[in-house]
């Protein structure tokens, strides 16, 4: 049963398009960003930050790849494993970096870069539990970083880390990674920010209830910056593969 957070995620998506994920990426993107990855069968993935894992059980229920996804809420983790049902999914908690150990073919990174201060330490983290040829597929959120005010307006601003391609491509880089394909979403998760953003408006009492008033504010406050700053350019959204040398 869907909690009153999630049903208000999921009115603000075009029918289809919600599959539990906790992002502005529809479903349909989703699988696009599976696809250029080349997850198929028996490809191991890794989903780094996968929350309750919504991407990752249709990704593994699409594709039959081996999945592993790993987060450091152990109620999301909790929430993702009773949701999983009987897919071979598999699920592990960490704080991240470092990674955990192994060897992946795809290494999956859906709406979190942007928590990540040092995105180099993150990709050389990446790199090396990559197999030769193995993939990185991310979203990314582009633009300066923040300026103090932007800081001081922005609800837990010490996640909020944005990039701009130029040096994004340059951290690729060092850690041994080439960029394989991209694709803009800005105008898209434009749309999402702006519909979820009524949502949360609309049901924020329920919201309230069940997570607080002060979350439900925050919560409320910054998807009007994200609906402002993707709206006027200010922060653009990608979606990306980058393949191991």
């Amino acid at each position: 049963m869907l909690t009153a957070l999630e049903r208000a995620q999921a009115t603000a998506f075009p029918p289809g398009e919600y599959v539990g994920q906790e992002s502005f990426m529809r479903a349909g993107e989703i699988r696009t960003l599976a696809h250029q990855a080349r997850i198929g069968p028996g490809v191991s993935v890794l989903d780094l930050c996968c929350g309750v894992a919504g991407p990752g059980r249709m990704i593994t229920a699409e594709t039959g790849c081996h999945y592993l996804g790993v987060d450091h809420s152990a109620g999301a983790l909790a929430t993702a494993r009773e949701r999983a049902g009987k897919l071979p999914c598999r699920f592990g908690q960490a704080h991240l970096p470092p990674l955990p150990e192994g060897r992946f073919e795809v290494v999956v990174l859906l709406e979190t870069m942007l928590a990540f201060r040092d995105k180099q330490a993150l990709v050389g983290e990446v790199a090396r539990v990559l197999e030769p040829g193995g993939r990185f597929a991310f979203t990314v959120e582009e633009g300066r970083p923040l300026t103090q005010r932007e800081r001081t307006r922005m609800p837990a601003a010490d996640t909020v880390w944005p990039i701009e391609l130029a040096e994004l491509t340059g951290v690729l880089r060092k850690g041994g990674l080439s960029v394989i394909w991209q694709q803009e979403y800005s105008s898209f998760h434009h749309a999402i920010a702006t519909a979820l953003l009524r949502s949360y408006r609309a049901d924020s009492p329920q919201i309230a209830a069940q997570i607080g008033p002060q979350a439900t504010a925050e919560l409320i406050t910054a998807h009007q910056l994200w609906s402002d700053w993707l709206g006027s350019g200010r922060v653009r959204k990608f979606a990306m593969v980058a393949e191991k040398r």
